[in-house]
C-alpha cells in the first residue's frame, strides 16, 4: 500500500550539487516520519536525516556538517534531500524510508517500515 519512489540521483563533480525527491504514497507526510539513508559500497546503510512535518522536525546525522538539508512539500506529498558541497565520499545508493508514526525518534534502519529501491549518488574528484 505504501510506495516509495526516489529521483534526482546521477554523477556529479565534487563541489557539486544535487537535489533528490521522494514521492510517497499510500501514506500522508504529516502522518508518517520520512528519512533518507545511503549505503556505499562494501558499508553499512547509514542514516543521513529524518523529517517529521508534523511537529516541523528534523534530525541530520552529525558526520554530514551541515552539507545536506531535508525537506518536504506537504502538497506534493514529496520529500526532497538537497545536498550541497559533494564529496567523493557521499557517493552511494540513496534510500528513502518511512515509518506510519508522526515523529518516530531515531535514525536506524529497524526504525522504519517502507523503503524505495534507492537512487544512486556519484560523486567524482
Amino acid at each position: 500500500e505504501v510506495q516509495l519512489v526516489e529521483s534526482g540521483g546521477g554523477s556529479v563533480q565534487a563541489g557539486e550539487s544535487l537535489r533528490l525527491s521522494c514521492a510517497a504514497s499510500g501514506l500522508t507526510l504529516e502522518d508518517a516520519t520520512i528519512a533518507w539513508f545511503r549505503q556505499a559500497p562494501g558499508k553499512v546503510r547509514e542514516g543521513v536525516a529524518r523529517i517529521s512535518t508534523r511537529y516541523d522536525y528534523t534530525h541530520y546525522d552529525s558526520s554530514l556538517r551541515g552539507r545536506f538539508t531535508i525537506s518536504s512539500d506537504n502538497a506534493k506529498n514529496t520529500v526532497y534531500l538537497q545536498m550541497n558541497s559533494l564529496k567523493p565520499e557521499d557517493t552511494a545508493v540513496y534510500y528513502c524510508a518511512a515509518v506510519k508514526v508522526d515523529l518516530r525518534l531515531g535514525l536506524s534502519t529497524y526504525d522504519y517500515d517502507y523503503w524505495g529501491q534507492g537512487t544512486q549518488v556519484t560523486v567524482s574528484s
